[in-house]
């Protein structure tokens, strides 16, 4: 049996329905029974079993399955529509999961960052890391922007996304045969010509194309460009409902090339910030000029596999840091595949999530951190059916410390939104690699005293910090750790105060490798305005499961970085550490992250 058991909590929300003016969709079932698609989506990533013929339609076919497709799965429903998550709800699923024995827990709900004691999640994530769980959370949706990661305490492991190299080509071509990339995932009827009337949004009573401000004079058997704002699937509907043939979606500036395929219900697509000037110049000339009408088509290319020369990118939507609320601890941890993602698909609703979509499909194609994170679960339940003694600390390590930053180029991983290269803020430790993760050789542990000294180098104080410890108490002045820095974290994020100009840390390394006798030796790999020294530069060990420690020292080679005139980016610096082994082949890097006095 796949699912073994589900459970839905809604005593929270229920009580806090009777205080507010907040109702549960009409729609929802009061059951674990997924109305949304989401969760169906996520959990058949992390552990679905295999099935032939998948698709979306016409789109990316194939056989599919789950990142662990033996695993089993439990359903803890939490979050309801209309109403949100209620954090004793949160923590009550938290309490059963924990009690049911789960090993792995995937959460792809996202949010601000807030401080971790006011934070349902990371406080049941706290829990179930004290009982020997892994959890693994989406890192959230609001890049490209920077200080924008979720989720980011340090006894969880927060993942971004990454692209493809599958693509769904829909692109525009122009009365004046200008060709504009775009992307969709459309299929159905298709009443395009090769030469359809094209109106502007704006021009029409709605540059967004909200439904019921469309002029239906206008709009009537034209294909409609539609600008960012609101909800996409409804911009399809609206423009059908004002009798359009078709709809242009234009992304918005800030996420530069990353566009999002769509199941529109009419001939669409979306093309970028760019590519909508360029229509909008065009229709504005062509309609000036009174000689002929603005027209165009959308070629619908289906499923392309190698679409970008270059892949993984950064998803443009993926938040990234520096961590709003502990600089001094790198997130997001980690990269997967979270863009055009096939998965299964929930009976309740449409591919497109819309009221107005009719079709009912068994898998569904869409994109997120939300996306990228039951991929890394799936990943942790394989480590810990392999690794079965593994802490939560160990496989984050092992997944953390054997990432990859390279393409399938051999170049550094690039940004979507801008094409520029990525940096550890974006990635984390790396884009995830499933088989050296298996045998890390090396392990970065952190036990659950070792988060207790921590929150008090964040000067939590005992009452505070027992908001998360509940049932145990924390005394501070017994405290080691003079820095959030000092955790043995399987990266480093160093941030040089105002006045500082050098940072020593700490860190022990436990041998999981197949060697009892090993020699790892270091690489260092500085930016050039930071020296990174380690001592010792070789670590020898003896037996399995031995720890040994060494330490880092960070120098800033800009005596005054505020004096530089240099601005915040140029302010950042970016370097790695490597410890190899001699006879056993293991590659792992560290990621260190300098971040100028704030």
């Amino acid at each position: 049996m796949k699912i073994i058991g589900a459970r839905a909590f809604l005593y929270g929300c229920q009580a806090f329905m009777l205080g507010s003016k907040m109702n549960m969709s009409s729609s929802e079932t009061i059951s674990a029974r997924d109305t949304e698609g989401h969760g169906t989506h996520c959990a058949s990533m992390a552990a679905g079993s295999g099935v032939s013929n998948a698709s979306l339609g016409p789109y990316a076919a194939g056989v599919a399955h789950g990142m662990a497709p033996r695993a089993r799965i439990s359903v803890y429903k939490v979050c309801w529509p209309g109403v949100g998550c209620a954090c004793s709800d949160i923590l009550a699923a938290f309490d059963k999961a924990i009690s049911d024995g789960v090993d792995v827990i995937s959460l792809s709900v996202g949010g601000t960052a807030a401080p971790f004691y006011e934070n349902p999640f990371m406080i049941g994530a706290f829990h179930a890391m004290q009982k020997g769980i892994i959890v693994l959370v989406s890192a959230g949706n609001r890049g490209p922007e920077p200080k924008t990661v979720g989720n980011v305490a340090p006894w969880v492991l927060t993942v971004g996304a990454s692209t493809l190299d599958r693509e769904f080509p829909a692109n525009v071509i122009l009365g004046d045969k200008t060709v504009l990339p775009g992307v969709s995932l459309f299929y159905g009827k298709n009443r395009l010509t090769e030469s359809n009337i094209l109106v502007y949004g704006g021009d029409c009573g709605s540059e967004i194309c909200e439904e019921g401000k469309l002029d239906v004079n206008r709009v009537k058997g034209n294909i409609v460009v539609c600008e960012s704002g609101g909800p996409r699937d409804a911009q399809g509907n609206a423009v059908k409902l004002a009798g359009g043939i078709g709809v242009i979606q234009v992304a918005p500036k800030e996420k530069g090339e990353g566009l999002t395929s769509v199941p529109h219900l009419i001939p669409g697509t979306m093309i970028t910030y760019k590519s909508g000037r360029k229509i909008r110049d065009y229709i504005r000339a062509t309609n000036k000029a009174q000689k002929y009408y603005p027209v165009a088509v959308i070629k619908f290319k289906g499923t392309s596999i190698g679409y970008s020369p270059s892949s993984p990118k950064i998803a443009a939507f993926s938040s990234r840091g520096p961590n709003p609320i502990t600089p001094e601890i790198l997130k997001p941890d980690i990269i997967a595949p979270g863009v055009n993602i096939l998965a299964a698909w929930t009976g309740a609703v449409g591919p497109s999530k819309s009221k107005a979509d009719t079709r009912r499909v068994k898998y569904n194609v869409i994109s997120g951190t939300s996306m990228a994170c039951p991929h890394v679960s799936g990943i942790a339940a394989l480590l810990k059916s392999a690794h079965p003694t593994w802490s939560p600390g160990a496989i984050k390590s092992a997944i953390m410390t054997t990432a990859y930053n390279v393409d399938n180029s051999r170049k550094d991983i690039t940004r979507l939104a801008d094409g520029k290269y990525a940096r550890w803020f974006e990635l984390g430790s790396g884009h995830v690699d499933p088989n050296k993760a298996l045998h890390p050789g090396l392990v970065y542990d952190v036990e659950t005293e070792d988060y207790a000294q921590f929150l008090c180098s964040i000067n939590y104080s005992s009452t505070t910090i027992s908001k998360i410890f509940v049932h145990e108490k924390v005394d501070c002045s017994r405290s080691q750790m003079a820095s959030p820095g000092d955790l043995n974290y399987p990266s480093f994020s160093v941030v040089f105060k105002s006045g500082t100009n050098k940072v020593k840390y700490e860190r022990t390394v436990k041998n999981v490798g197949p060697s009892a006798d090993a020699i790892y030796k270091v690489k260092i790999n500085s930016p050039p305005s930071v020296k990174i020294t380690v001592s010792p530069q070789k670590l020898v060990f003896s037996k399995i499961n031995r720890f040994l420690s060494y330490k880092i020292s960070f120098s800033n080679r800009l005596n005054d970085m505020e004096a530089t005139g240099l601005g915040p980016e140029k302010q950042l610096s970016f370097g790695s550490i490597e410890w190899s082994p001699i006879a056993f082949i293991w590659d792992s890097t560290t990621n260190t992250n300098l971040i100028s006095s704030v």
